[in-house]
């Protein structure tokens, strides 16, 4: 397994100041460059098709994690007293009140159709140029074609497409319903062109053929959603043939997986917060990930670690959270009688043995990690996973520092919230609304919902900043396709087995002797939906999981049962403003 952190051909992962001469502006909303008036250069146009996975898309709060992640029972971002109004955006994924012209809607699918627009752009470059990796680079620039237009057909059911090759320039508009069988039959295609992951320098950064296998399952997995959207009953058939004969698609789904996992090549991480730490570049599940930096062309962005993080949780002295998601009762309330799973929760060792127990035990903590970069600033550790109840850490002394102790260690203490200062840190799973159908909470009410740390909080770079990469595909992720597959393909045993192996495989903390998590003795629809829950939550996977088990349009707190065309986005006012090609959505 390859870790390091190469460049294409050695040129950063960066906008290059939009160097793509018939690359779309970030703030048009259609595919409107002629592609063929000019030719970039391939190597710097393939690095800026991968750069828009990382440039807010993928990593930012408000990006593909706001639709897949805030509509769903996973994550929400209601309003906190004088915090996050923003004219009701935010609370419009839990509300499903969101419109044509809610700007988040409007950010993704500019972002979405400008990285199809960069790799179509690639992908005309690579074929017009003569180099040694031509066939490599274009299979890339394909896949993530491919990767960018089934996202956007996935939210928004509906992907502007141009033909790269020098073909016909008209824009064309591709059906979810239609486009999901071509999408299939092109990464099919260009598989023998891709590298295995550490072949001809590629690592989990590059689209890879574990990439491709990854988004093929995925695809199939999804595909008879995509042919039945609007289907009342959520019954959609999940066993139809695919398109290879003789088989279904979740056996193209196990098939898929299988190559992966069989593989060799990863491994599930026994500490599973190891995924998604600061150090996660060196994860044995990573197959496909948007890698973060933190450098002065454009850092990482430390937004999944951040925005559960409420203002007086303080990693530094010069470190704060922001105070925004948390996660509804429904979904805390699938822990039930499974709060010792090594991936609900685990506690922060200090290496002079001391635990950080968040349970009022605490006295303090050695002040032995320094932030990285910083004027020598002491660095406090908090645990992973679902935090609830009072809450403990260290306190401002009024002077730029902790209040420490008199042997020099770091203080800790019950924490209040910073702008209702009477108010305890007391992160209560119920979110008890005034308003049930409406999710604002008043001043005093602002420590409510419990917080999900499961992204670390990278400190070394102010608040925004991360090195911490974002998975897009991992083995954990690759057991969960399968175990579902199997099970809708009638082979229950099999998912079993798969759904163990993600629950043995981790272990919790030494605290805790070590101990792996308990196997399951029997399997049915419910525990299987709550068990993928469990291993991708925070993800970016929720919303197309509860489409698929018929979850989706269900009330729950401040959500009411809504209609099916909400089981995907509006296309953005401003874009069916200015062209005609996009006929609106169903319900819009």
């Amino acid at each position: 397994m390859m870790h390091k952190k190469i460049k294409i051909a050695g040129i950063a992962f960066l906008l290059l100041n939009f160097l793509i001469t018939s690359c779309t502006d970030l703030e048009e909303v259609v595919l409107d460059e002629e592609l063929g008036e000019e030719v970039a250069d391939p190597e710097g146009v393939l690095a800026a098709a991968y750069d828009r996975l990382g440039d807010k898309t993928f990593v930012d709060h408000g990006g593909v994690f706001a639709l897949q992640e805030y509509s769903t029972d996973i994550a929400m971002l209601a309003t906190r007293g004088s915090d996050w109004g923003d004219g009701g955006k935010w609370r419009s994924m839990h509300e499903f009140t969101w419109t044509p012209d809610n700007s988040i809607v409007t950010g993704n699918w500019n972002n979405l159709t400008n990285g199809i627009t960069r790799a179509l752009t690639a992908v005309e470059s690579i074929n017009q140029a003569e180099f040694s990796d031509k066939e490599l680079f274009l299979a890339e620039a394909r896949g993530l074609v491919a990767f960018y237009t089934y996202t956007t057909l996935d939210l928004f059911g509906q992907a502007p497409y141009r033909d790269p090759y020098g073909g016909d320039q008209t824009i064309q508009i591709l059906k979810a319903e239609d486009a999901i069988d071509d999408l299939i039959l092109e990464v099919e295609s260009i598989l023998p062109n891709l590298a295995s992951i550490g072949e001809q320098n590629t690592f989990n950064g590059r689209f890879t053929k574990e990439a491709a296998y990854g988004l093929l399952a995925t695809m199939y997995l999804n595909r008879a959603v995509f042919k039945d959207r609007y289907n009342s009953a959520s019954s959609f058939n999940f066993t139809e043939a695919s398109l290879e004969a003789g088989k279904t698609d979740m056996e193209q789904v196990i098939k898929y997986t299988s190559l992966i996992i069989n593989s060799g090549t990863f491994n599930l991480e026994s500490n599973y917060f190891s995924n998604f730490s600061i150090n996660n570049n060196q994860s044995s599940e990573m197959i496909f990930a948007v890698i973060q930096e933190i450098e002065a062309v454009r850092s990482g962005d430390n937004d999944f670690g951040y925005v559960c993080v409420a203002r007086n949780q303080r990693p530094s002295p010069a470190n704060r959270g922001t105070n925004a998601a948390c996660t509804t009762p429904e979904f805390f309330a699938t822990w039930n009688d499974n709060q010792d799973d090594p991936r609900f929760s685990r506690k922060y060792q200090y290496s002079d043995g001391t635990w950080f127990m968040n349970d009022g035990s605490d006295v303090s903590v050695p002040a032995e990690d320094i932030v990285p970069n910083s004027d020598n600033l002491p660095w406090f550790h908090f645990n992973s996973g679902f935090l609830f109840g009072q809450q403990y850490g260290p306190v401002l002394d009024g002077n730029g520092g902790y209040i420490m102790t008199s042997d020099d260690r770091i203080e800790v203490s019950a924490l209040v919230m910073e702008k209702s200062a009477t108010t305890p840190m007391d992160f209560t799973p119920e979110l008890n609304f005034d308003n049930p159908v409406q999710a604002i909470f008043a001043q005093d009410q602002i420590n409510r919902g419990a917080r999900i740390f499961k992204f670390e909080y990278d400190p070394e770079s102010g608040n925004g900043r991360s090195k911490v990469d974002i998975p897009l595909y991992r083995l954990g992720g690759i057991y969960a396709m399968r175990a579902e597959a199997y099970f809708r393909n009638g082979q229950t045993a099999l998912a079993l087995e798969d759904i163990n192996m993600l629950r043995t495989s981790r272990t919790r903390e030494s605290l805790y002797g070590n101990a792996p998590g308990q196997a399951l003795t029997s399997l049915d629809e419910e525990q299987l939906y709550n068990e993928i829950g469990f291993e991708l939550y925070w993800e970016m996977k929720r919303r197309p999981q509860m489409i698929r088990f018929g979850k989706f349009d269900k009330a729950y707190t401040a959500k009411p049962q809504t209609e099916p065309f909400r089981r995907v986005f509006p296309i953005p006012q401003e874009t069916t403003d200015v062209t005609e090609d996009f006929v609106q959505n169903t319900g819009y």
